[in-house]
């Protein structure tokens, strides 16, 4: 009985949804086949975007050594360290649900919060192929001045956002972080 329930606390927000489909589907029939498949499509998806990050996730804990993340994107790696998390959050691939395990990784390993905070915001809104569809679609001053204004937003963001987290909350995030990753 326990471990149903911890099972069902786990899948909460799965079975919610599929309640909620369920019953649109009693209301009206159409509309619930419809809700259905949208979220067995966004399932199917899901499903193809999270095991590579996985796999990657845990070829990175094992391959990267703790020291090399925290002197490149640890507290003391200043502008360098910033601009390597913008970087990898901009050349990333996936939607944004795939970022956060990888950001899981890179709190066990070291990284400040601000760069965490950086590689999330670069990740949500400075992927390069869309850089490259606004050039080609919205012209090159569309896209460059978006471009310039996410990034001081994403900057001055990142470092509010890690100035304005008590340490006590700080710690909580890194603990959670690394239970996530090792699976705790």
């Amino acid at each position: 009985m326990n471990r149903l329930k911890a099972l069902a606390k786990r899948y909460r927000f799965f079975l919610m949804l599929l309640l909620v489909d369920l019953v649109i589907l009693a209301a009206s029939f159409e509309t619930g086949l419809s809700a259905l498949r949208l979220s067995g499509e966004s399932f199917l998806e899901m499903l193809s975007i999270i095991p590579p990050v996985f796999v990657l996730m845990g070829l990175m804990d094992v391959w990267v050594p703790r020291e090399t993340m925290v002197k490149y994107m640890g507290r003391g790696s200043g502008v360098r360290g910033g601009i390597c998390a913008f970087l990898l959050g901009s050349f990333a691939a996936g939607p944004l649900y795939a970022a956060f395990p990888m950001a899981a990784v890179f709190l066990k390993k070291g990284v400040s919060l601000t760069n965490l905070f950086l590689f999330l915001g670069a990740w949500s809104t400075t992927k390069v192929p869309m850089m490259l569809f606004e050039t080609t679609q919205l012209g090159p001053k569309f896209a460059f001045t978006r471009l310039a204004l996410n990034i001081i937003a994403i900057a001055v963001l990142a470092v509010a956002m890690e100035r304005t987290t008590n340490k006590a909350t700080e710690k909580e995030i890194y603990e959670k972080a690394a239970g996530q990753v090792d699976g705790k």
